[in-house]
C-alpha cells in the first residue's frame, strides 16, 4: 500500500489510501494518541478496503505527518482543523468518519464542520461535555499518565499498549509501542495541557444536535472507558439506538478483532447511511 501524503495548513499530513474504486463510499479513519494510520492496515488491506475507498491520515507530529507548526495546535481543536482540512484538500465529502481514541474525540468535535459526512462512528471515545464528566466516562489506569508527557519510556509505552488490549490477552502489543515511542512528545504534552485548560467542546450537545447518524462502538474487555457512562448516553442520532459491544475485545476492537469490527462498519454503512 502506497504512503502518500497531502499538504494541510503548511503541514505535510500522511496517509494511506485503499485499493477501491473511485467510485466506491469513502471511509475516513483518524487514529488515537500516539499512534498512527498503519493502526488501520487489517482494514485497509482486507476486503473492507477493497469495497469501501479508505483513507487514513496521519495527526501531525504522528507515523510519517510533519510536526504541527504551532504547539497549540496540539489540542483538539488543532486536530479537528488538520481533519477537515485534510477532507478538503482531497474533496472527501459524504464519507463515513470513523475514530478511535482521541480520534473518536476529534470527529465528534469536527462533526458540526462536515455536515456533507454520510455518518459517524466512534470508539474508545465517550462524548463529553466537562471536566468534571471525564472521571466518569474514563476508567482509572495510572499508565495512561504517560500518554500526556513529552518523555515516555519504553517500559511505560508497554505498560500504555497493554491497557489497548483486553487485560491477559496473548495479542502482540509492539505495534502500539513502536507507534507511542515515535510520536512527537511535544504532541502528548501539548495535549494533555490543552485539555486540562479545558480546552474541548461540548460534545454531548454536539451529538444530542447530530443529523447524520452515529455508531458508538465499545470493546467488552475495555480497560479504559466506562460501557456505564456510555450507556446513560441517549441522544436521537444513535444507531440502532444503542452501544455496539465486541465481545472479547478491549480499547482496540479494530486491531484485537478486525473481522468482526469490519462487519459492525459494513452494517452502519448499509443499515445508516446506504438505505435503499
Amino acid at each position: 500500500m502506497d504512503l502518500l501524503d497531502v499538504q494541510v495548513g503548511g503541514t505535510k499530513i500522511a496517509y494511506l489510501k485503499s485499493a477501491a474504486d473511485d467510485d466506491a463510499r469513502a471511509i475516513v479513519f483518524v487514529h488515537g494518541n500516539s499512534s498512527s494510520a498503519g493502526t488501520w492496515l487489517p482494514l485497509l488491506t482486507g476486503d473492507f478496503g477493497r469495497r469501501f475507498r479508505c483513507f487514513a491520515l496521519d495527526l501531525p507530529g504522528h507515523g510519517h505527518s510533519g510536526p504541527a507548526r504551532d504547539l497549540a495546535d496540539y489540542s483538539l481543536s488543532g486536530y479537528v482543523a488538520v481533519l477537515t482540512g485534510f477532507m478538503r484538500e482531497l474533496d472527501i465529502t459524504d464519507a463515513v468518519v470513523v475514530g478511535w481514541s482521541l480520534g473518536g474525540q476529534i470527529v465528534m468535535e469536527a462533526a458540526p464542520e462536515l455536515p456533507d459526512a454520510a455518518g459517524f462512528v466512534v470508539f474508545g471515545a465517550p462524548p463529553v461535555a466537562t471536566p468534571a464528566q471525564l472521571a466518569e466516562a474514563f476508567l482509572p489506569s495510572p499508565a495512561m499518565a504517560a500518554l500526556f508527557s513529552e518523555q515516555i519510556s519504553e517500559t511505560e509505552a508497554k505498560s500504555v499498549a497493554g491497557c489497548f488490549v483486553a487485560a491477559g490477552a496473548s495479542f502482540d502489543v509492539g505495534e502500539f509501542v513502536s507507534d507511542i515511542l515515535s510520536t512527537d512528545g511535544a504532541a502528548r504534552a501539548g495535549l494533555g495541557a490543552s485539555l486540562g485548560a479545558g480546552r474541548f467542546a461540548d460534545e454531548i450537545a454536539i451529538v444530542s444536535a447530530l443529523e447524520q447518524p452515529l455508531g458508538i462502538v465499545h470493546g467488552e474487555a475495555e480497560q479504559l472507558v466506562s460501557l456505564v457512562y456510555l450507556r446513560k448516553l441517549d441522544f436521537p442520532a444513535l444507531w440502532r439506538g444503542e452501544v455496539q459491544v465486541i465481545p472479547g475485545v478491549g480499547h482496540a476492537p479494530h486491531q484485537e478483532a478486525p473481522q468482526k469490527f469490519a462487519a459492525l462498519l459494513r452494517d452502519f454503512v448499509s443499515e445508516a447511511v446506504d438505505v435503499g
